[in-house]
């Protein structure tokens, strides 16, 4: 009777589950810098970089000019810009959270590229080369638009001192400093984006970004009339969300 054949065990495909997320939440607790290095190198690391490369793969982003393993790498360097914001006590998956987040990054940057390209295709179509520089950054709407989101970025904590209230702030002054790269500004759609990268209830949303709308006016009224805010607290007053 021949030698029974031993069965080979099955490489598991999931690349990216309880072990990773465990790490992820091991990374984000621990002040060691040795130790975050390891479990970086050896297991977060290389989930993202199959995330990523899956992701990419999925969707196919088109307008990318550099290569594959590149913009991989640039996808992986913002999942871990956004790493320390991932709250395990909410009950959403790491695999979920961070798909999400790679899966924005691409499509704001694609679009971004798209936009690059179809505007130099205008230009060299209208004026027969591509010699010609349009700078509109210094325009008093960009100067309030831009000193509105530093105003919130610096006092993030003390507009917004719930912890959802602050994430749902920091998603939405995310999208505002991204508006070049996105093409549809349609509010239903940039709630569902919100939405996505907090994990919120709309209501949620709607609550924060009026908070928002009800400072914008006085500090574009401010910035207008003195190009600067020198005493924010008595511009803006206190907001309760």
């Amino acid at each position: 009777m021949p030698p029974l054949k031993k069965k080979r065990k099955k490489k598991s495909r999931i690349y990216f589950g309880q072990t990773v997320q465990d790490a992820i939440v091991d990374y984000n607790h621990s002040e060691d810098v040795d130790f975050k290095h390891k479990i970086f190198t050896e297991t977060i690391y290389p989930a993202f970089m199959k995330l990523a490369e899956n992701i990419i793969n999925t969707f196919k982003f088109s307008y990318f000019t550099y290569g594959f393993r590149d913009l991989q790498e640039e996808v992986v360097s913002n999942l871990l810009i956004q790493m320390h914001k991932f709250d395990e006590t909410r009950g959403t998956k790491a695999f979920s959270y961070f798909s999400i987040i790679a899966k924005n990054y691409l499509i704001l940057n694609n679009n971004a590229n798209y936009k690059k390209l179809k505007s130099h295709d205008d230009i060299n179509v209208m004026n027969g080369r591509g010699d010609i520089d349009v700078n509109i950054t210094g325009s008093p709407v960009n100067d309030v638009f831009e000193k509105t989101i530093e105003f919130f970025e610096l006092r993030l904590e003390e507009y917004f001192p719930s912890e959802i209230d602050r994430k749902v702030a920091e998603s939405i002054l995310y999208l505002c400093k991204n508006k070049d790269n996105i093409d549809n500004y349609n509010k239903k759609a940039l709630y569902i984006m919100i939405r996505e990268m907090t994990n919120v209830k709309t209501s949620k949303i709607t609550q924060v970004s009026n908070s928002f709308r009800a400072i914008y006016p006085k500090i574009q009224r401010e910035v207008l009339t003195k190009g600067h805010i020198k005493d924010l607290l008595a511009v803006t007053g206190s907001i309760n969300t």
